[in-house]
């Protein structure tokens, strides 16, 4: 499968960029998307892509660029929801959402919905970057997704996580008859730097001589690659999550019934969209 269009955000370093190397050679048509504009023009130069910048902790950038996208690609044959982060202290964005939640979930769930038309048309396969942090860490409470109750970094990013893993299940759940393919993976504990703005215990990892035994950027982008490239619902089972490219078990809330259909229609809600 080659000439098609695939779009990455969360591309101006790590997993992403590790996924944006990979694909450049199959003769697909990059687009990046990085909130550091130096840093996603640098990796979309060395790769001859195309590129935008977007922070996603403000929506109205993510529908900015929503719009740009839809008039600039013709067709979206991949999007991978890759952007996202485990954060500090419980902050709210300019949109008064809590942080985390909104980088790593409100925010490519908005953008999937404004781009779903594209999507559809182009037979869409959408990728989330999730985490194994969904059952380490995760409880989610549809009536507190911010977690204003009871706020830790590490929970937070588990939640949002779990959401993801969520959100493909009911991507999948709603519009496989669409021709959507949808999935979720585990890129493995790998070193990059996600933790930047963390004061999560983990950030010692991340920040310390242990990160020299974590996994590479290019060992987490496999899984991301292999999904973006392989045949779904041939090589892979559509809405499942996914490690080391195998179907591997989430947080049971994922399966819990009704759980997912809750979560689209609150996170609907919070983010203005029918």
């Amino acid at each position: 499968m080659t000439g098609r269009t695939i779009i990455i955000t969360g591309a101006s370093d790590g997993i992403g960029a590790a996924a944006a190397r990979a694909l450049s050679n199959r003769g697909d048509t990059l687009v990046l998307v990085g909130r550091s504009p130096q840093k996603t023009a640098s990796v979309a130069k060395e790769l001859g892509a195309a590129f935008h910048v977007a922070d996603f902790s403000k929506l109205d950038e993510v529908r900015e660029l929503a719009v740009t996208l839809a008039a600039t690609c013709p067709r979206i044959d991949v999007l991978a929801n890759n952007a996202g982060g485990i954060m500090g202290a419980r902050e709210l964005t300019v949109d008064g959402f809590e942080k985390t939640l909104q980088v790593n979930h409100l925010a490519p769930f908005l953008l999937t919905n404004l781009l779903m038309p594209r999507l559809i048309e182009s037979k869409a396969t959408v990728i989330g970057t999730a985490s194994v942090a969904n059952t380490l860490y995760a409880r989610i409470n549809i009536d507190d997704l911010q977690n204003a109750r009871k706020y830790s970094p590490n929970k937070a990013y588990g939640d949002a996580k779990l959401a993801n893993i969520m959100f493909a299940r009911e991507l999948d759940f709603r519009f496989r008859s669409q021709g959507i393919a949808a999935a979720s993976f585990h890129p493995g504990v790998i070193a990059t730097n996600f933790a930047a703005e963390s004061s999560s215990p983990l950030r010692i990892v991340y920040r310390s001589v242990l990160n020299r035994f974590l996994g590479s950027a290019e060992t987490g982008a496999d899984t991301l690659v292999w999904l973006a490239t392989s045949t779904p619902g041939v090589d892979w089972l559509l809405g499942e999550y996914f490690s080391k490219r195998h179907v591997t078990k989430a947080n049971t809330q994922a399966y819990e019934v009704g759980l997912a259909s809750r979560l689209w229609e609150e996170s609907a809600k919070l983010v203005g969209i029918s």
